[in-house]
């Protein structure tokens, strides 16, 4: 009985928690006319909300602009990171702790307190209306950071020395030694800078303003608040199922790393 009941919660827990998406996706596939209530069979099926979708809004632009500007970010973190992590966990230098507890520090801080410095920074630079304004201030994570460093110190010691007796330098023991076993500490990384980039809109309304630039969250977005939609609920929640189709096959396909990773990276000395 303690199970049944244990299961019981848990089933219901999880209705409740899939039971918006599902919905959500439910309402894409009627007509308007017949959304309203909270049934999740259409009496009618149509794909007319997704058509409209891709009529008004150049919705595949801004999929590949979403896919390009959030594949250059997760790559230049997992590269930069695991490299200054790398640094704060096996190299002996003045300051490195100092260095550590300024990246920890940095992690509290809100990003719209950074928000117009970095706009300015973007403006004198002329990088507004680019792709630079959009990947570059993403290129570098307090998180990612001190993932790697706290993920590299469970790595025996025995290994690096064995590695450096061979010849290898650091970035050797890095690219050879280090990824290789870290394989759930780097896809964790992909996936929380995937997800965090992927879904960012107030910096890309603030730096981009030409359409064919305009990455997806920040075109659904404008699309649903702008008026194009004209106040069809359907279409605006079929332009959102299309935004967060992306995170959802990605956390599918690589959720038994996101969770290793979580589970056996302590956040310990």
């Amino acid at each position: 009985m303690k199970s049944f009941w244990r299961y019981a919660v848990l089933v219901l827990a999880t209705l409740i928690f899939v039971y918006p998406f599902m919905w959500m996706i439910s309402v894409t596939l009627r007509p308007e006319e017949e959304i309203g209530g909270f049934g999740l069979w259409p009496k009618t099926w149509t794909l007319q909300n997704y058509a409209t979708v891709f009529t008004k809004i150049p919705i595949l632009r801004a999929f590949g602009n979403s896919l390009l500007v959030s594949l250059s970010v997760v790559v230049s973190v997992i590269l930069f990171c695991s490299l200054v992590g790398y640094a704060l966990s096996r190299l002996q230098f003045r300051g490195r702790e100092a260095i550590s507890n300024l990246v920890i520090f940095t992690m509290v801080l809100p990003f719209q307190l950074t928000l117009i410095p970095l706009y300015l920074l973007v403006v004198k630079l002329g990088w507004a209306d680019t792709y630079l304004a959009l990947i570059v201030p993403f290129m570098m994570s307090s998180f990612a950071i001190l993932l790697f460093r706290q993920f590299f110190k469970s790595i025996p010691q025995d290994l690096i020395d064995a590695a450096r007796i061979d010849g290898c330098s650091d970035l050797g023991i890095v690219f050879r030694i280090f990824w290789p076993l870290s394989i759930p500490a780097i896809i964790t990384v992909g996936i929380i800078s995937f997800m965090g980039i992927w879904n960012e809109v107030l910096w890309p309304l603030m730096v981009i303003h030409k359409q064919e630039l305009m990455v997806m969250p920040q075109l659904v977005t404008l699309f649903a608040l702008g008026g194009a939609s004209e106040g069809q609920l359907g279409v605006q929640l079929a332009a959102a199922t299309l935004l967060a189709l992306p995170i959802l096959i990605a956390y599918l396909f690589f959720q038994r790393y996101f969770i290793e990773s979580l589970a056996t990276t302590g956040l310990k000395e």
